[in-house]
Formats: C-alpha cells, sequence, structure tokens
C-alpha cells in the first residue's frame, strides 16, 4: 500500500479512529493506570499509534486491516493490564469492525499479552514472541509499543528512564531476533526505518548499528 493510500484510508476512518483512540483512553482510566509519573496511560497508547499513523503504510495490505491495526495498537495492553478477556476484547472490536476485522484485532491484542510469568523474561519467552511472529501486524505494533517505549525512556533524565533505558539496550539484540521471521508476508514483517530509529536511540556508537541489526 502507498504511503497516500493509507493516509487516505485514515482520513476515511477519521471518525471511527477517534472512538477507538477514546474508548482505550477512557478503559485505562478506569483503571487508574499512569505512564511514567506524570501522564495518563493514553500517552503512552498515542505514541504506539504514532508509528501506526507514520508507518502502517509499510505493513498495511488492504483497506479492511486499517481499523485492527489501529486497535490493536490503541487496545495492545487492554487484556494484561485493564481486566479485559480475549472474548472482551472481541466484543469491543465489533463497535467498528465486521467478525474478519475483529478477530484480526483481539489476535493483535493477544499475541501481545506477556505470559504469567515471575520475571520479565519469564513473562516474554519463546512461546510469547512465537505467538505474535505468528500474528498478522503483531510484530509490528510490538515494534511501535518498544519504540514508544524507548523513546519515552530517552525523553528526559530520571532514574528510572536509566534503568529501562539500560534494560532495553541490553534487551534488544534478542527482541528484534525474538520478532523477525523470514516471511513474504509485509503484515509479519519489522520496517528498517522502526528498527533504526530504535537503534539511533539505545546505541551511542553509530559503527555498532548494523551490528545490532543482523
Amino acid at each position: 500500500m502507498t504511503e497516500k493510500e493509507f493516509q487516505d484510508l485514515i482520513g476515511k476512518y477519521a471518525k471511527e479512529l477517534e472512538e477507538i483512540k477514546e474508548s482505550a483512553h477512557a478503559l485505562h482510566d478506569h483503571v487508574n493506570q499512569h505512564y511514567g509519573e506524570e501522564h495518563p496511560y493514553g500517552f503512552h497508547l498515542d505514541m504506539v499509534a504514532a508509528s501506526v499513523f507514520k508507518y502502517g503504510h509499510l505493513v498495511c495490505q488492504e483497506e479492511r486491516d486499517v481499523l485492527p491495526l489501529f486497535f490493536g495498537a490503541y487496545y495492545h495492553d487492554s487484556i494484561e493490564d485493564a481486566r479485559l478477556t480475549y472474548n472482551d476484547v472481541n466484543k469491543m472490536a465489533h463497535r467498528w469492525m465486521g467478525d474478519r476485522q475483529s478477530y484480526m484485532a483481539a489476535e493483535i491484542v493477544y499475541a501481545l499479552t506477556n505470559d504469567k510469568g515471575r520475571t520479565r523474561a519469564e513473562r516474554a519467552g519463546e512461546k510469547y514472541y512465537q505467538g505474535i511472529r505468528e500474528t498478522p501486524y503483531a510484530p509490528f505494533v510490538k515494534l511501535a509499543d518498544r519504540l514508544a517505549n524507548i523513546t519515552y525512556s530517552c525523553s528526559k533524565s530520571s532514574e528510572s528512564n536509566e534503568h529501562m533505558r539500560t534494560i532495553y539496550r541490553l534487551e534488544l539484540p534478542h527482541f528484534l531476533e525474538a520478532l523477525s521471521k523470514v516471511t513474504d508476508d509485509p503484515r509479519l514483517s519489522l520496517p528498517d526505518v522502526m528498527v533504526d530509529a530504535i537503534l539511533d536511540l539505545v546505541i551511542e556508537k553509530p559503527g555498532n548499528l548494523r551490528v545490532m541489526k543482523k
């Protein structure tokens, strides 16, 4: 899909996209979830969705995928953090989409929901990443989520941000490898421009960028 075609579809579905955004914001507000110390959680959701607005044309394959893709971005934490079930997400998506689209939207959200575990590594193990790799658009949304988190961690100096910045840097080789899949399906791809944006944020020496990307 060309960038112009994608932007035209964003305009066509502007009302639905705004409603999805407002609904996701309200959901996380309802459970009193925040992002950092000063932002409502919708701040993070908007950062994730911003990558869809900017780079979505690189993965989106047809018009009917536009709403599920954005829904996945806005609702990606709704099961993990906002107490929804898979069926809740599917029903919510039906407010704006048909059966096939709602299924795709719910699958993205489900794929991005961490497994049960005592540690960060256990919650995002091989089974978790396998589910992402096999779900259309889930790798893209997960990459958008990580880009949003890394961007925020680099936005201002604080003990928490510096701690997370270190974690993201150390995790990056495994993270990119775990999300990557040799495929001809663009819906499962990781746009190079987004990977480069992450690398530029976390890798101090430009000479290391290509090494990390292999």
